[in-house]
């Protein structure tokens, strides 16, 4: 009869857990050395690890234990879960947005006032990971992780793709060592091209070790270890570029750079320009001083700001910001109380936080009568979560202009008693105060918008009004409006049928009425009737099926109307998973409150962020002349003949890409099989698409060196899309990464495209190597 027994690893010995520590107190001194770190106490405290409370309600608080791991980018913590995996325990620098010291979260202030904020942090993560709500043991214990943390990530932010590629480097190269021994076997270096995200076979691993261990002991450490390095971390492509303009002693001297920079990257550089790219980027201090460039420098200029494929100068506000507030478009947010869908989600002020700190200027409230006086926001006839109307204006006042300083316009969906509106007023006046804009800048009858310029620091309030701006007569205390202005704007049919059951009247409270200047919500009666009986403050919004149907045919009149006034557009109400239409056509019609759901990723939302990319981030961008002109004589729907045409040749070489992330977290032992998109987005036949081929087991280096062609018509409107897949023979493609930039926004030449998650956010290192040609 056989009986099983369970096969148990043997102990360690004394003496090898001693080695151990050993090799990661080294591993980690050599890490904070790289870091600048060397002997800081707070990492110190940090590595050593705490206890603390993780907080989730008020009947849930859990001691927890975290510890900043030897890589000095890992923070690992003790989860209590059932089915618990090592990735769940973990998380990196790079996945914090930011720390908020105190209760300063949602959760904080519903859940820990009674504890002292000295002891308390919050870290809030990028993409949709909820916040960590932590208390400390005391306020030491809380100081050196938010100062740690905040260290670690100021210095993250700061480091060039060649300290990131060194970084990554070495980190995975520490974890393949399994038994800590600073040496590297066969079994060691392919563990390690694995968590590089390289699929390699047998032949090309055991070749690659065999041409690094020189001893020929079964182990490369040491030099051989620094070989190896270069040979993983080689780009081809970079050296071929280089050795084409390089001297015979294999440098760059200030003319060859000067001509590669004028010829390759069509840039007009002088001698002087050259310089100062050597004595940024430049490695080799000899080389510096003689006014050389090597081929780690070059590379070291590729992978800078100032070979990125998106124009730096871009990067600043750079456009007029003089001219009448509906010459711009407005970054804007739909549902933005919204974490998710618009049936069951949670509201949160956490969601305006996000979209103001992604450059959001315009941001929807949802107001609906709440318990004890006070207004609540929230998707009204749903079981969505439900906020305070004065938590939200709190945040707004907080994080309005911690990213842009222009204006930010609070567009109200009004459905509150009069009892309540003025409570809203109040909360409006008291908690925002010079803020808010509650006068036309002069004090006098407009005849057009303030500028962004003019408006800066300032709130405005988007809704109904009781008279008009210009009314010599004073508007009755609490009067009654049309409820067209409502329906208008009504999401639901359920809102609709309210309305209609009050009699077609809906009561407005004066006090709220007047903090309306220049965004007066109003019913739209047809292009006609705006021209002549609107006036330019009084602003109509549109589901996004009505404006297909007005746009039907030709989209001039809606042009025309948003030379004069503002326009918003809106998800449809079906959209109840919070999906979003693609903005591309509103833009092109000269729609400047192209209202999205900023919590659903996604390639609407790509395209959003791309937009507003340009400009320095600002949340406004000047539209093209011929969609200002008063006499508007441009058509989307027929671009034939006009100053608008400006036909050019877009040439896209995809070269390479480097250090492409798993497509997904739940394929932690599969490689990507990675392909590229372009995508051109404009005017109707400027649109189009191409793929590259699918590269099999690689993403740390794959290459394609494939050209595309697209021709563009009004280049001025067009947006182009860099797409990173992995390829699936029977299902859709996973998305990787993206980047997508104003094709006036374009540098031409060898370029870096550093791509972004589906959030948004940065992928360290993660980026496309590409060449543009314009013709």
């Amino acid at each position: 009869m056989c009986t099983m027994q369970c096969v148990r690893k043997p102990r360690r010995t004394e003496q090898e857990n001693e080695r151990l520590r050993e090799a990661s107190d080294r591993h980690i001194q050599s890490n904070l050395k790289r870091l600048g770190f060397v002997n800081d106490d707070d990492l110190k405290a940090m590595l050593k690890g705490s206890s603390m409370q993780k907080i989730k309600s008020s009947s849930w608080m859990k001691p927890r234990f975290y510890k900043l791991l030897e890589d000095c980018q890992t923070v690992w913590y003790d989860s209590q879960k059932i089915l618990k995996s090592a990735r769940a325990q973990i998380f990196s620098i790079d996945d914090i947005q930011e720390l908020r010291p105190g209760h300063q979260s949602e959760g904080m202030q519903r859940f820990a006032m009674d504890i002292p904020a000295v002891r308390c942090f919050t870290i809030i993560f990028k993409g949709r990971k909820k916040n960590l709500d932590l208390v400390a043991t005391d306020e030491k214990e809380a100081k050196h992780w938010i100062n740690g943390l905040n260290k670690l990530k100021k210095r993250d932010s700061k480091m060039n793709n060649r300290e990131r590629l060194d970084q990554w480097f070495q980190i995975y190269l520490q974890k393949a060592d399994i038994n800590k021994d600073n040496k590297m076997n066969l079994g060691e270096v392919k563990r390690f091209l694995q968590m590089m995200n390289i699929e390699v076979d047998d032949m090309y691993a055991k070749d690659l070790f065999a041409k690094c261990d020189k001893t020929k002991d079964g182990n490369i450490y040491g030099k051989e270890i620094e070989e190896f390095y270069k040979l993983v971390t080689e780009r081809e492509e970079i050296a071929t570029i280089f050795e084409a303009y390089c001297e015979k002693d294999r440098v760059l001297t200030l003319e060859k750079l000067t001509e590669f920079l004028r010829k390759e990257q069509r840039e007009n550089a002088n001698a002087e320009y050259a310089s100062q790219l050597i004595q940024q980027y430049e490695l080799n201090e000899e080389a510096k001083h003689e006014s050389l460039m090597t081929k780690d420098g070059f590379m070291c200029y590729l992978l800078s700001p100032a070979g990125d494929i998106f124009n730096q100068e871009h990067n600043k506000v750079y456009q007029d910001m003089t001219k009448p507030l509906n010459k711009y478009y407005i970054s804007s947010s739909h549902n933005t109380y919204l974490m998710k869908d618009q049936l069951e989600g949670p509201s949160s002020i956490e969601a305006y936080i996000s979209a103001l700190n992604k450059g959001c200027r315009c941001v929807e409230l949802d107001c609906w009568d709440g318990r004890d006086g006070e207004p609540v926001i929230y998707h009204g006839y749903t079981l969505t979560s439900k906020i305070l109307f004065k938590d939200v204006i709190q945040t707004i006042q907080q994080y309005a202009f911690k990213v842009s300083p222009y204006p930010v316009i609070l567009s109200l969906e009004n459905h509150c008693s009069i009892e309540q509106q003025i409570v809203m007023a109040q909360h409006l006046k008291s908690i925002l105060g010079d803020m808010l804009l509650t006068s036309t800048i002069d004090g006098k009858v407009p005849t057009n918008f303030p500028s962004p310029e003019q408006l800066k620091g300032k709130i405005l309030v988007k809704g109904k009004r009781l008279n008009r701006l210009e009314s010599n007569q004073e508007a009755d205390e609490n009067d009654e409006v049309s409820d067209e202005d409502e329906a208008a704007e009504g999401d639901s049919d359920d809102e609709k049928k309210e309305i209609k059951v009050k009699g077609g009247k809906i009561k407005l409270a004066k006090d709220l009425s007047d903090l309306v200047i220049y965004c007066k919500s109003v019913h739209f009666n047809g292009f006609e009737d705006a021209a002549h009986k609107q006036v330019f403050y009084e602003m109509s919004s549109f589901v996004e099926n009505k404006f297909n149907k007005l746009t039907q045919e030709t989209a001039k009149p809606f042009a025309e109307l948003n030379t004069r006034q503002l326009s918003r557009i809106y998800p449809a109400g079906l959209r109840t998973d919070s999906s979003n239409y693609c903005p591309i056509d509103m833009w092109n019609s000269g729609c400047q409150i192209v209202a999205l759901n900023f919590q659903t990723p996604g390639q609407e939302m790509d395209l959003n962020q791309g937009r507003f990319l340009d400009n320095g981030f600002c949340g406004y961008n000047l539209k093209p002349k011929f969609l200002r002109e008063k006499k508007i004589s441009f058509d989307p729907k027929n671009v034939q003949r006009g100053v608008w045409l400006n036909r050019k040749k877009l040439h896209v070489m995809i070269i390479s890409a480097q250090q492409l992330p798993k497509s997904s977290k739940m394929k932690v032992k599969s490689v990507v099989d990675p392909l590229v998109v372009v995508e051109v987005f404009g005017v109707a036949e400027d649109n189009d698409s191409k793929a590259t081929e699918h590269i099999t087991n690689n993403g740390f280096n794959p290459m394609w060196n494939e050209t595309f062609q697209f021709d563009v018509s009004v280049p001025e409107l067009a947006l182009v899309r860099f797409v990173v897949q992995d390829y699936d023979m029977s299902s859709r493609n996973d998305f990787i990464g993206q980047c997508t930039i104003p094709f006036n926004s374009l540098k031409l030449g060898y370029r870096q495209v550093h791509l972004l998650s589906e959030n948004g956010y940065h992928l360290q290192s993660a980026s496309l190597f590409v060449h543009i040609m314009i013709e």
